[in-house]
């Protein structure tokens, strides 16, 4: 038997193809070896490989294409030659260059052309300021009589579809590149869109993926680098992440290049990342007690001798600001709508010897969390919300990604739009906090989530005054939206914060999570003045492992209407939401410690519905998870109610059960018989 002949690659003949099309149109296009610009040359430098080392990404040709508006365009292209080798799927469609693990997969990378091209692109979502970029793969084989196969997949890659990349269309060339046809094409491309699905799912992925990165970096900074205090590696993470954002146009990122180790004054590592901080936030237009506020916080750990000490050729600053920008930089550049510094803060504090009771206190709540206290709050494009312990802002960026999401749907002057916009993220959300480690966190947040941080304030909730802290408008705050998840070490659990924040509303809806204690006994004097304005419309017990591995006290959300005292007819929804979909587990090396195992979404979003229209709406869950009731305004103690134990039957219940057992019995022996008689 002869062995098989090992099929031979036709990539030569692709590439000869392929870059003879872009020949024949007069596109300036760049082989492997040669340069296109510095910037995109370094990006792909600097991005892991295809194998996982340190740089050597060389696509097989390059070129960067201009629309009709001059917006740049680059334009990656991998060449393959097997048969079968375009491009690798996952089971949702989408581009499979990530594992099971959500680590790299190289071998798809390495093996389909489109797969490789995506994998170029998103090098220069990560190190460039190109936010759009297109990849093309193209592979072929020789059929039986010998002639020349191929085919093509375009994809746009972006910030907007988070880096996965979208199939554009169906091509047999490359003509949609000539000049005269690019319009077009540019055209389709912004034509793409994802459904609300679609995003959902790639989010999850992308935070899957950042908490294996973040996992990656504490542990390295924890283990390797010494001499760092807790505030300092937040302060450090902000400091880079902030100087490498960039502002088009009028603020170039900070590169790792940037920074010489020079031991010259005014000139170190630190000296550095200073004053491209200065740039950034005054081009930002923050008012300028903010803005001496953050740098005067940052400076301190950045300007410090030991960390800009130079060894070896290399500051430990330096070192440092590498690790996160190659760690972290895709993530934060792609514009992700989630609370990222959140789950930084809650990784990086995850890795230090906290107490149980101190750890209660800096725990921030999970996104879709945070998204259910916004909707039970009634959110909308108009509302005017507020927090009063912000932490790192996760309830603000949830409660500003529900106002732009309503704008954008009842909104349809794009001038209009875009003004609303401005106006929610400057004047229609306000925050506070204490700690000034978790306050530079809630700033970085929001800046990063579209710049809502113009009243994120560092201050005393409850020595506030209700006004505007900065920005152009001035006065009382006209807070409609009360939003919380307190430090359960306050007075009352935190239920002061409550009442503080409702004593200055004048309507609107309030929902807060806090320690169940606060419901049943441990706030009762809070609780009855709190009930004196305001009506305590749901009270919703919570799953025990809502905070696994930070806390595993039980929590309650509680949903009031602003505004109006609470009469002791009031109907109040009870819901006990111990079953909330989820499955959550503390591994460290897990994939995933959350996972929806029991329709997670419908499920939070009938708790929605049934807060807001009661019984009508249940359908997933029972009438032994909901229960209407009335408290006692007087009481204070009585918030934590369960549906009643179902009434055992009476002798009469069990009587008509027998007869109608009976009844059936004798039914069925009577038609069995006259079947048996019938039959003979």
């Amino acid at each position: 038997m002869k062995p098989k002949k090992a099929i031979q690659s036709v990539e030569p003949n692709i590439a000869e193809l392929g870059n003879g099309w872009l020949k024949s149109y007069k596109l300036d296009y760049k082989l492997e070896q040669e340069s296109l610009n510095t910037e995109i040359d370094k990006a792909l430098s600097d991005y892991y490989s295809k194998n996982g080392g340190a740089g050597g990404n060389r696509p097989d040709a390059k070129l960067l294409l201009h629309d009709e508006h001059l917006n740049p365009f680059p334009i990656l292209i991998e060449y393959k030659g097997y048969k079968d080798r375009l491009v690798k799927l996952d089971g949702e469609g989408q581009v499979e260059n990530k594992t099971a693990k959500n680590e790299a997969n190289f071998k798809n990378v390495n093996s389909y052309a489109v797969n490789g091209a995506v994998h170029y692109a998103n090098a220069l979502l990560h190190h460039t300021s190109y936010t759009d970029v297109i990849a093309i793969g193209m592979t072929g084989y020789r059929d039986e009589t010998g002639a020349l196969q191929h085919e093509i997949g375009v994809y746009y890659v972006s910030k907007t579809n988070f880096g996965i990349g979208q199939k554009v269309g169906d091509y047999s060339d490359f003509s949609f590149l000539k000049k005269e046809n690019f319009g077009a094409f540019i055209q389709k491309v912004k034509a793409l869109s994802l459904s609300p699905a679609e995003i959902d799912r790639l989010k999850q992925q992308r935070e899957k993926e950042i908490d294996i990165s973040l996992v990656k970096l504490n542990n390295d900074i924890y283990q390797n680098e010494k001499g760092l205090g807790e505030n300092d590696r937040v302060y450090l993470v902000a400091a880079a992440i902030i100087a490498t954002l960039g502002i088009p146009g009028k603020v170039i990122p900070l590169e790792k290049t940037d920074l010489k180790s020079s031991t010259e004054k005014g000139n170190t590592d630190g000296d550095i990342i200073v004053r491209k901080i200065k740039t950034f936030l005054d081009e930002k237009d923050l008012p300028q007690e903010k803005r001496d506020l953050v740098v005067r916080t940052l400076q301190n750990t950045l300007t410090t001798e030991n960390i800009n000490r130079v060894i070896n050729g290399e500051s430990q600053l330096k070192r440092v600001f590498t690790k996160i920008v190659d760690d972290l930089g895709i993530y934060y550049k792609i514009g992700l709508t989630t609370d990222f510094t959140g789950k930084l803060f809650n990784e990086m504090y995850g890795w230090l010897g906290f107490s149980q009771d101190k750890l209660n206190d800096v725990v921030l709540t999970p996104s879709y969390v945070a998204t259910l206290l916004v909707k039970l709050a009634r959110v909308h494009k108009d509302s005017y919300v507020w927090d009063f312990a912000t932490g790192s802002a996760g309830l603000l960026v949830a409660a500003m990604n529900e106002m732009l999401i309503d704008a954008k749907e009842k909104i349809t002057s794009p001038d209009a739009l875009a003004q609303k916009e401005l106006e929610i993220k400057a004047g229609q959300l306000l925050g506070l906090e204490l700690l000034s480690s978790v306050y530079m966190l809630a700033i970085l947040n929001m800046i990063l989530m579209g710049d809502g941080s113009s009243n994120i304030l560092n201050s005393d909730s409850l020595l506030f005054d209700g006004n505007y802290g900065y920005g152009k408008k001035a006065g009382a705050f006209p807070a409609d939206a009360f939003i919380l998840n307190p430090p359960y070490s306050a007075p009352g659990n935190g239920m002061n914060f409550v009442e503080k924040a409702l004593g200055m509303m004048a309507k609107g809806y309030a929902a807060i999570i806090i320690q169940n204690s606060a419901g049943s006994g441990k706030a009762k004097e809070i609780n009855r003045r709190i009930l004196q304005k305001n009506t305590l419309i749901a009270s919703i017990k919570m799953p025990l492992d809502l905070f696994i591995g930070k806390s595993s006290v039980q929590t309650q959300i509680y949903v009031f209407k602003v505004g109006e005292a609470h009469h002791p007819d009031e109907v109040v929804k009870f819901i006990d939401f111990s079953n909330d979909g989820y499955t959550r587990t503390n591994r460290k090396k897990a994939s995933n410690n959350l996972r929806d195992t029991a329709q997670a979404k419908e499920r939070y979003e009938e708790l929605v519905n049934l807060v807001r229209f009661g019984k009508t709406k249940l359908s997933i869950l029972t009438n032994k998870e909901y229960h209407e009731g009335t408290i006692d305004p007087l009481n204070g103690a009585d918030w934590n109610q369960t549906a009643l134990a179902e009434v055992p039957p009476d002798l009469q219940d069990f009587k008509k059960t027998i007869s109608d057992y009976l009844a059936w019995e004798i039914s069925a022996l009577l038609k069995t018989q006259y079947a048996e008689e019938v039959g003979k």
